[in-house]
């Protein structure tokens, strides 16, 4: 009988993080990371907390997410985004468990035309992009069994995002100005943590160095669908404020000037992560929905 694995899961009152804890239980031990336990900036803690742990898998939502304050707070968005990836893959390599880290559409400079695909050539407009890039390829080059799934426009019920943002701003004004030349998908935080349990239970119920020999690398892994940030809005007051919603007004991003650039387009295929793992992730305004319904 094999022993109980332990899952170690850092960020968890991040609002991914947050879910994952409650996902990823029945699976096995899991650990849970706040900053009260693991300063992340600290590597050389971060290196001894994973060798005491032993975890047969780390799972890594943390990450400098703040887009606009990264660019001039670059050393601090590199520690969280590149370097501390980097540390879990390099222990991870050294004891034969396995990373599952997510990363970003930001790592793409928005120009193609259709949805981006794994193989299409990255290039970050802003420094959050930059670093998590340089996250995704540090933690390649350890040769460790990993996971790094690009996710888009996260939003949930709790920390600082779009939806929150929105509900708060609708409930004060009769109108709001809000960027409609940028299209990507909302991606709900309990999307994320379900889905990655899914493949974690796939993971811990096969033969794991096989498993994870046959589909360690890279993976789009935002919600179905797509919409521009006004179409989010529009949404978000539909489903959740009805005849009492502010007017949304649609502008150029011109009109919103913001310190770092973003990419106008931000969608991502989905046909490599059905292929591996058989999942679907849900279409943007049926997990909006559902996110609203809680």
């Amino acid at each position: 009988m094999k022993s109980e694995p332990t899952i170690f899961v850092t960020g968890v009152n991040g609002q991914v993080g947050f879910e994952l804890l409650r996902s990823l239980q029945g699976l096995g031990r899991v650990v849970a990371c706040d900053r009260s336990m693991l300063d992340l900036s600290d590597l050389d803690r971060v290196r001894s907390v994973v060798r005491e742990l032993k975890p047969s898998i780390i799972v890594n939502p943390a990450a400098y997410t703040a887009v606009d304050k990264a660019e001039t707070d670059v050393d601090a968005a590199r520690r969280l985004n590149a370097e501390v990836p980097r540390v879990f893959a390099e222990e991870a390599a050294r004891s034969g468990a396995a990373l599952v880290h997510y990363s970003t559409d930001y790592v793409f400079d928005g120009t193609k035309k259709g949805v981006y695909v794994e193989t299409n050539e990255t290039n970050p407009q802003n420094v959050y992009g930059l670093t998590k890039l340089e996250g995704e390829r540090a933690i390649a080059a350890t040769g460790c069994a990993h996971l790094i799934l690009r996710t888009s426009w996260v939003y949930g019920r709790r920390g600082k995002n779009f939806l929150l943002t929105m509900l708060k701003l609708g409930s004060e004004r009769s109108e709001l100005r809000v960027v409609d030349d940028q299209i990507g998908a909302p991606t709900w935080a309990k999307t994320i943590a379900t889905a990655t349990s899914h493949i974690v239970a796939q993971a811990l119920a096969s033969d794991e160095r096989d498993w994870w020999a046959r589909r360690s690398g890279l993976y789009h892994f935002a919600s179905a669908g797509a919409t521009s940030w006004h179409g989010f809005a529009e949404a978000i007051f539909a489903d959740a404020m009805g005849e009492r919603a502010p007017k949304v007004v649609p502008i150029p991003s011109s009109d919103y000037p913001v310190a770092a650039k973003r990419p106008v387009n931000s969608r991502l295929s989905h046909d490599k992560l059905t292929e591996a793992f058989g999942l679907r992730l849900p279409d943007w305004a049926d997990a909006l929905k559902l996110c609203l319904s809680e």
